[in-house]
């Protein structure tokens, strides 16, 4: 991780440092979850999906514990400037990776739920290609957390319309199978649900990406345009 403020304080300096590290522990088990939603959804796999649902409970209590640790920092410590932001930071962060961690329980139980169906002829390919790319985008966001990259958060910000191009065509493509047969209506509807918790995700991400904005550079982006971001925090269109 790109190091922080440093402090006379050694047991300051570690507490922060601690828990930045957890935040990336959550993530990480986050990420996983989603990748085994997504492999329980497209293989069948009950038994992969159980496990993601009984492993948001380790999410849940991670949340739990950063939340309590970050509220002794303050009140021990009382935190100014970029130390304050941190911790911030780190609280609204963790509030997003718990509600990822929620959809992606949302597509296990749907993987539990369906597994014993019919399976389409390309194995919910829509929602494996949707997912790669939304897990993708949470990971990059995460990296540009430990990095502390503003750049990159901008970069990965930008992400955003891809995914909402995809689900979109997700949408577009399960309504039309819905109406040329309606043999088709209760699959398109699962795939539709689950697209809708990866398109939630692919939000949260972006939330995580505003986070390390306001971290680094103490200016509040949200309901931002992304032009302005990168006029006002970069200084230049991205890629110039």
């Amino acid at each position: 991780m790109e190091p922080i403020h440093t402090h006379i304080s050694r047991q300051y300096n570690a507490e922060l440092e601690d828990i930045r590290a957890k935040v990336l522990q959550m993530g990480g088990l986050v990420e996983q979850q989603i990748d085994q939603a997504i492999t329980a959804l497209v293989t069948a796999n009950i038994s992969l999906g159980e496990s993601v649902v009984i492993d948001d409970t380790k999410v849940n209590k991670l949340e739990v514990t950063i939340d309590e640790e970050c509220n002794q920092i303050i009140a021990r410590r009382q935190p100014a400037a970029g130390d304050l932001r941190l911790v911030v930071a780190v609280i609204k962060t963790i509030t997003d990776l718990e509600r990822i961690g929620d959809e992606a329980e949302r597509i296990a139980r749907m993987a539990v739920r369906l597994a014993p169906e019919p399976r389409p002829k390309n194995n919910y390919a829509e929602i494996h290609g949707l997912g790669t790319q939304v897990r993708q985008m949470l990971h990059d966001a995460l990296d540009a957390f430990a990095r502390l990259d503003v750049e990159a958060a901008v970069r990965i910000a930008r992400e955003d319309r891809k995914i909402d191009e995809r689900y979109e065509s997700v949408m577009r493509q399960m309504i039309t199978f819905m109406m040329e047969d309606p043999r088709t209506i209760t699959r398109a509807l699962n795939v539709i649900w689950a697209a809708r918790s990866l398109e939630r995700i692919g939000d949260h991400a972006i939330n995580i990406c505003e986070y390390v904005i306001y971290l680094v550079r103490g200016k509040d982006v949200r309901h931002t345009s992304l032009e302005q971001v990168e006029k006002e925090i970069l200084g230049r269109p991205l890629g110039e």
